[in-house]
């Protein structure tokens, strides 16, 4: 005969099988899912100094300061599956001189045949050879604004004249006379159950 605590025990395991299941759907019904949207940017105001780098050693570094405007409609990105977005808006450039640490460890990828660094982003494309490669091309990335979106917030954006939430400064000089900063808006997926997918918008 079974006692209390048997069925007790039996129970518990039959809801955690379920509650396991359930979970299981939720991230198979919207683990193939395009999280990518058009995004609109456009930059009003660029401005350039050559200042004081206070962060590191005492010398002078490039400063910019940008004033943009981002337009997108997050709705389809939203479902059962989706708790919170976090965007934000990095600029992208090269430089002759900065070489980043990072770069020298996506090389190793790099002669393994894969052209990405394990956050998915191409740093690089030197001129491949085996033995020997091309220093003289490192993308550097800096992280300029953020913003969290919550399940049930406005998930369009219409942002007019926005700051950047963090200084743009160069580790030398590499952003005078550069004629290709690229802004990119990207975001993590951050699901009730699931991976944590890293998504760049369309049309930047």
């Amino acid at each position: 005969m079974n006692t209390v605590l048997s069925r007790a025990n039996s129970l518990f395991a039959f809801s955690l099988s379920v509650m396991a299941a359930l979970t299981f759907g939720c991230f198979i019904t919207t683990a193939f899912k395009d999280r990518s949207v058009p995004v609109r940017l456009h930059v009003s105001r660029i401005m350039l100094k050559n200042v004081e780098d206070f962060t590191g050693p005492r010398e002078r570094s490039d400063l910019g300061f940008i004033t943009f405007d981002i337009t997108a409609d997050l709705e389809n990105i939203f479902d059962w599956n989706v708790k919170q977005l976090f965007l934000y808006l990095s600029a992208e450039y090269s430089t002759k001189n900065n070489v980043r640490k990072d770069v020298a460890e996506c090389w190793v990828y790099e002669e393994m045949g894969v052209r990405h660094c394990c956050s998915g982003v191409t740093l690089f494309r030197p001129k491949f050879s085996f033995h020997s490669f091309d220093w003289r091309k490192a993308l550097n990335q800096v992280v300029l604004w953020d913003k969290i979106v919550l399940r049930g917030d406005n998930p369009k954006l219409l942002l007019k004249d926005m700051k950047t939430k963090y200084f743009f400064f160069d580790d030398g000089n590499g952003l005078k006379g550069n004629r290709n900063v690229t802004l990119t808006l990207s975001w993590n997926v951050v699901p009730n159950a699931g991976i944590l997918p890293l998504v760049t918008g369309s049309g930047v």
